[in-house]
């Protein structure tokens, strides 16, 4: 049988020490695998949301920018200077974004991700959905959305994960400074992407297989991500046509935190089909 390899993570934990995190990554490119980082300097990551105009209209302490940005900075450097493979968690910038371009054409072995919501929404959406629209790195302005959706279009981002992150109606109902991050995506992501990418002509669906499911496969040198004789039934089966507003209770999972509850969406999923076997029908 063949061995699978995956990567190593910090998520969630960003590592501050530099001498450490080179020490890693040195040592998990040796074992033919990587490091994906949470890309947050933690002393510029304060703040409940985006720094900017909807932090001060809300009176928030708001997280800027570069908290994100300086460590991706720091691993790319690392990574090109000691040619290892590194990947970045879900980049919100565009700062983030032309980073990783710029050292793409470089030949640094770097891969990034973004996710649904730094697409879809922006820092306004948290007046409409409080705390069911943060998340860790927040949503950011409209220029970083689309610096995020020309990345997804040229080929700089490699990915499209969704972060899923799962809290309590309780957890989520607190202001927006103690309220936790994170929103639920799996049962959104398609349709999430389909709505603002497929249906707009930014992306086709051969893009968003690629982007969802062949691409990170490559990524995780896993065998997974291809439809083929002999691989793996995981498939998707969905009506690209459907539309409809996304409600509380059409939600599978048992956490409802999401700021896509109210948003008219496109492609519903019928059928999930995981090793062969049918997990979800519609």
């Amino acid at each position: 049988m063949k061995q699978e390899r995956c990567g190593f993570s910090d998520d969630g934990m960003p590592v501050e020490n530099a001498k450490m995190i080179r020490d890693a990554m040195i040592e998990v490119n040796k074992l033919g695998s990587f490091l994906a980082e949470h890309c947050e300097e933690k002393t510029v990551a304060k703040g409940a949301i985006n720094a900017g105009k909807v932090a001060e209209e809300l009176k928030v302490e708001g997280v800027l920018p570069e908290a994100e940005e300086i460590m991706a900075a720091r691993d790319i450097v690392i990574a090109e200077t000691n040619n290892l493979h590194t990947h970045i968690c879900h980049i919100s910038t565009k700062t983030s974004v032309n980073m990783i371009r710029d050292a793409k054409k470089r030949g640094v072995k770097v891969t990034c991700e973004t996710c649904p919501h730094y697409y879809f929404f922006t820092e306004e959406e948290v007046k409409i959905s409080a705390a069911n629209a943060k998340m860790n790195p927040p949503l950011r302005t409209e220029k970083d959305k689309e610096e995020i959706i020309k990345g997804l279009k040229d080929g700089t981002i490699d990915a499209i994960i969704t972060d899923h992150a799962p809290h309590t109606k309780e957890e989520k109902d607190k202001e927006l400074s103690a309220a936790p991050n994170g929103i639920i995506g799996f049962e959104t992501a398609l349709a999430a992407a389909i709505t603002a990418l497929v249906d707009k002509g930014l992306l086709t669906y051969l893009d968003l297989v690629r982007l969802t499911s062949y691409s990170p496969a490559k990524i995780l040198k896993i065998d997974k991500g291809e439809i083929k004789e002999g691989k793996v039934a995981d498939l998707c089966i969905f009506d690209p046509n459907k539309e409809y507003v996304y409600k509380e209770d059409m939600i599978v999972s048992k956490s409802k935190n999401t700021p896509f509850i109210g948003k008219k969406l496109k492609g519903q999923v019928r059928y999930t089909i995981v090793n062969g076997k049918v997990v979800f029908k519609q």
